[in-house]
């Protein structure tokens, strides 16, 4: 089938693709920063950035060339051998990390089983293998299999799925005293995500990360951060657990990491670590040279001085902008978030809103159905900022038909 525009791409998805998304009418054929066009050439300003995979654009010219580079000399070698490139992104990671050394997997979801698995082979590894329970949070989303799934803390996903894995708690987010309760004997490790993404950008209040972590020292869980979404920037520090002071034991990454390729990774201290022998865990495709030359380039980028601090003006000047944009609209009830991961909550559904700024050539989505969800390129300018602001201002009124003054 020649494909001449969208409907083209279109009507081929539908007729072969599996429907587990529910997809825009739109086939993005080539990007550049944030500029993205689609295949019957409009042209978008794209403010999704891949879910917060693309944290420096599109086609980020240091990536590209890393990827055409290794590309021509080699793509993927098993881990029965040594590969550089593994090697050196590790190193640049624990450089750059609390952790100690890193396991190499595709994607979020593996990372947090790799995490999972961690914890409760450190505990049997010390003999106290009555410890296997995980304490996750009200609102989490740490991935689709079935583990991460039932680490998950949303109704809405494990629906079809039961029975879904045991050894798993949900307590509410930002509740200490009922994390504190929940805790005991049994617990091998509380798994939390620094900001949650899909479950609303929600931000910690002050001081809870500081309590949950002498909750695990007196309990002697471990500390797990799901930092999928949240690190390589995208909170204005390089990972998130930065920003609250607190440093866990295991830590888990996956999207920005590649700079578009896939690629996840699982890191720790030694002293956990070691439960990970020949046997215990593998990714056939994990830490491959050419996901890994991605993944050197982007750090090196993002490791530049001056580039987070810039975020972090972006971020101020975005939040700014949005509230302004607050005062003058009632549908929008409160913004949120830190870095350049924030959030506009309705008071009504949002997903007329995203289409019609997908109408005027801007790029957000909804979450939780009245959640307006930003995740722009780190690289994104003022202007591109006012832009976005500009389309939404229009947007809410054409769709909520007021504008307050």
């Amino acid at each position: 089938m020649k494909i001449k525009n969208n409907e083209d791409v279109i009507a081929l998805t539908d007729k072969h693709v599996a429907r587990t998304y529910g997809r825009f009418p739109i086939a993005l054929d080539r990007g550049e920063g944030a500029d993205v066009w689609d295949r019957s050439g409009n042209h978008y300003l794209d403010f999704v950035s891949g879910l917060a995979v693309n944290n420096l654009g599109h086609c980020h010219p240091a990536i590209v060339k890393a990827i055409q580079e290794q590309a021509g000399r080699l793509l993927h070698v098993s881990n029965l051998y040594h590969i550089e490139q593994q090697s050196q992104l590790a190193s640049e990671l624990t450089r750059l990390s609390f952790a100690d050394k890193y396991f190499f997997c595709n994607s979020g979801t593996e990372a947090n089983e790799a995490a999972i698995k961690l914890a409760r082979k450190y505990f049997f590894d010390r003999s106290e293998t009555g410890r296997k329970d995980i304490i996750t949070f009200d609102q989490s989303f740490h991935g689709r299999t079935i583990a991460s799934l039932s680490a998950t803390a949303q109704k809405k996903f494990h629906v079809g799925f039961a029975p879904l894995l045991t050894g798993f708690k949900y307590v509410p987010y930002n509740d200490i005293p009922a994390l504190g309760k929940a805790v005991g004997p049994q617990t091998c490790a509380i798994l939390v995500e620094p900001v949650q993404g899909e479950g609303g950008v929600n931000v910690p209040a002050k001081g809870y990360f500081k309590a949950m972590k002498k909750i695990c020292k007196k309990s002697g869980a471990l500390l797990i951060f799901d930092e999928v979404q949240t690190a390589f920037g995208r909170t204005g520090k390089m990972f998130a657990y930065e920003n609250f002071g607190v440093t866990p034991d295991i830590i888990t990454f996956a999207k920005a990491l590649g700079g578009g390729l896939a690629i996840g990774a699982m890191g720790a201290t030694d002293k956990v670590m070691k439960s990970f022998v020949p046997g215990t865990h593998a990714a056939t495709f994990g830490g491959n040279p050419l996901a890994c030359s991605a993944g050197l380039a982007s750090l090196k980028v993002l490791s530049k001085k001056g580039f987070l601090a810039n975020v972090e003006k972006k971020s101020e000047y975005f939040i700014q902008k949005l509230k302004q944009l607050a005062t003058r609209h009632s549908a929008i009830t409160e913004i949120r978030g830190m870095g350049l991961i924030l959030a506009a909550q309705l008071n009504r559904p949002g997903a007329e809103i995203v289409n019609e700024c997908m109408r005027n050539g801007i790029l957000i989505n909804c979450i939780q159905s009245d959640i307006l969800r930003f995740l722009p390129p780190l690289t994104a300018t003022k202007k591109q900022i006012d832009q976005v602001v500009k389309a939404l201002d229009l947007a809410l009124t054409e769709i909520f038909g007021e504008h307050d003054s």
